[in-house]
């Protein structure tokens, strides 16, 4: 019998495995008169002025599996609405065709900029099987038709290798990939070795393979530690990548035997489907420390995080304390060889809690702090050339496994905008990017990709100086300016995301801008034909599928595509894409019926 439209709506975010996450608190949405940072492009991008009345409501919007329940969905769009709805009897081998958007190619220089979608976190059950698999097939097909390049999909190491170590459970991605393969999409996978909840937007949990946090509750100094003891378990601390503390394996051998099996369990699509390997390398997937977790309410927005360096265990035995550490042996060693043994016993205790604000704090404020003195620099040298070393052992395995198998490599940066127009810009140092007024922070991690061929992809494109509150100096676009400046001079692709759900034309327009590097500083310039060679959008969702929503988001991936040489307006894009909708009605309708019965 079929559901109700209220039914259906109501449970397209599907059964998260266990909801933990939620939003950033505190983003206002006061503004300020930011200095522009991003030349007008060649070609116009509007008619006409046309201002809205939502700007208010750009703050960060809820998470998926926790959005309000969806209403008045039209017709039209109900397949797309119902891609997480529960399954309805259709069978498996059913497909309705579905006319791509025509539109001319895409990638390269002066040719546009091709745009992937992110797929739900929990797409794969923790039985391994593919979640809501019709839904999925039919909002696949929904996305096609709309002329997006391909998809991205997180492959959770706690879920493949979840039980014993060297055991792969491939599961539900051999069928979630031959399921794009069959709708010609490409997919951007992300092999994620970071636990799913706890971060922005995670809407269900899935924790470290059993046998690793097994270890983990064995040697608490495998996990990232503050100094007040709290541990992250998160991601593997990377002071123990090189030591054999998982069944005898480090952890980067683990990432490489992992990402190994999945090259020669889905052989048959690398190059072709596959087209891209983002290296987990940190909370979220990103090459950062989790300086500012959200679990349990940890921090909140904007604080400044917490540096992750204090792995330490005291045992006591016969009187004896007998120390164990990682992070802060490598500390140790480094004091030691800069002839400063004292600076090696710890880490910054000045530094203030997750929540301070810079000038709370004497190692961050603007006048005298510690981040700016000889130690500041010797401590902030030696973290950030850590992590900066971590990225390079995991890409060194990522490239050698993937050689002349015709995919990239990538990586993801973090997008950390706030209290950066302060002086030390301390959310960033404490998540590993000694980026401060003085010092470009970016420059060296882009460098360090471009030895390896990878990409830079960087979070926040979406984002405006005027929407973010001013007291807390949050500055998106000087942020991303600053990046694509460092990728240019690097010489390393660069790749966009959404860092929220957004599907306003502020938003899509933003992106557009930011997409085409329309950066000069009167210095340094970006190459003229140069342009973003991808960008991924956060994520396939209901929302996404809601009628205007997805009216505006096929006008944004139209207007992606057409990159710098395109001479419509954004107006014209708009009606071409509601024509585009209302021409393909009857083909949506039937398959919304199929998905019915």
């Amino acid at each position: 019998m079929a559901l109700s439209i209220t039914h259906q709506i109501g449970s397209l975010a599907g059964s998260p495995l266990q909801s933990e996450a939620g939003n950033s608190s505190g983003e206002s949405t006061a503004t300020v008169n930011a200095a522009a940072v991003w030349k007008s492009p060649t070609a116009n991008l509007r008619c006409k002025v046309k201002k809205s009345d939502g700007v208010d409501a750009l703050s960060p919007p809820l998470s998926p599996c926790r959005s309000p329940v969806l209403g008045g969905i039209r017709a039209d769009l109900s397949v797309a609405c119902q891609a997480f709805a529960t399954e309805l009897g259709l069978p498996a081998e059913a497909e309705v065709p579905v006319r791509e958007y025509e539109e001319g190619g895409i990638g390269g220089k002066g040719t546009g900029v091709p745009v992937y979608v992110m797929m739900p976190l929990d797409s794969v059950t923790m039985g391994n099987t593919v979640n809501r698999r019709k839904a999925m097939n039919a909002s696949l097909q929904a996305l096609k038709s709309a002329g997006v390049e391909g998809v991205m999909m997180d492959v959770w190491w706690g879920l493949v290798e979840r039980d014993s170590p060297g055991v792969y459970n491939w599961g539900g991605y051999t069928e979630l990939l031959e399921m794009a393969k069959k709708h010609g999409l490409k997919v951007q996978a992300v092999m994620s070795f970071h636990q799913c909840g706890g971060n922005v937007g995670d809407s269900c949990t899935i924790p470290l393979p059993k046998w690793v946090l097994e270890e983990m509750e064995k040697d608490p100094d495998l996990a990232y530690t503050d100094q007040w003891g709290r541990r992250n378990y998160e991601y593997i601390s990377l002071g123990c990548d090189t030591l054999p503390v998982l069944k005898g394996r480090t952890p980067v051998q683990c990432y490489a035997d992992f990402m190994t099996a999945f090259r020669d369990q889905f052989k048959h699509l690398i190059g072709d489907t596959i087209v891209e390997i983002q290296a987990g390398m940190g909370p979220a997937g990103e090459l950062r420390y989790p300086s500012y977790p959200e679990q349990n309410g940890t921090w909140k927005f904007p604080g400044i995080g917490a540096f992750q360096c204090f792995d330490k265990v005291f045992l006591i035995s016969s009187y004896v304390f007998i120390l164990v550490q990682y992070m802060l042996s490598s500390l140790k060693g480094a004091a030691e060889a800069s002839g400063k043994p004292e600076w090696g016993s710890t880490g910054p205790t000045d530094a203030g809690h997750y929540n301070s604000w810079p000038e709370d704090t004497p190692f961050f404020r603007k006048e005298g702090g510690g981040w700016n003195s000889e130690y500041g620099e010797f401590f902030l040298t030696w973290y950030s050339s850590m992590l900066i070393s971590h990225g390079e052992r995991i890409l060194t395995s990522a490239k050698s496994i993937f050689e002349n198998s015709g995919v990239k490599i990538s990586v993801k940066i973090a997008g950390i905008h706030w209290h950066y127009g302060s002086r030390s810009h301390a959310p960033e140092l404490t998540a590993g990017y000694y980026n401060t007024r003085f010092r470009d922070g970016y420059l060296p991690i882009a460098q360090m990709l471009a030895r390896h061929g990878a990409i830079f992809n960087f979070t926040c494109i979406e984002m405006r100086d005027h929407e973010q509150p001013q007291d807390a100096l949050c500055s998106p676009e000087k942020l991303v300016r600053q990046v694509v400046l460092a990728t240019q001079k690097a010489q390393v692709p660069l790749a966009g995301e959404n860092a929220l759900p957004r599907y306003d034309d502020y938003a899509h327009e933003q992106i557009i801008r930011a997409s085409q590097l329309n950066v000069d500083d009167g210095e340094n310039s970006v190459e003229k034909d140069s342009s973003m060679c991808a960008f991924t959008y956060l994520r396939m969702n209901p929302q996404l599928f809601q009628p205007e929503n997805w009216r505006k988001f096929v006008a944004f991936v139209k207007k992606m595509k057409g990159g710098k040489n395109a001479h419509k307006c954004w107006e014209q894009v708009e009606r071409e894409a509601e024509h585009y909708v209302h021409v393909t009605q009857p083909l949506v309708q039937e398959a919304a019926v199929a998905l019915m019965h």
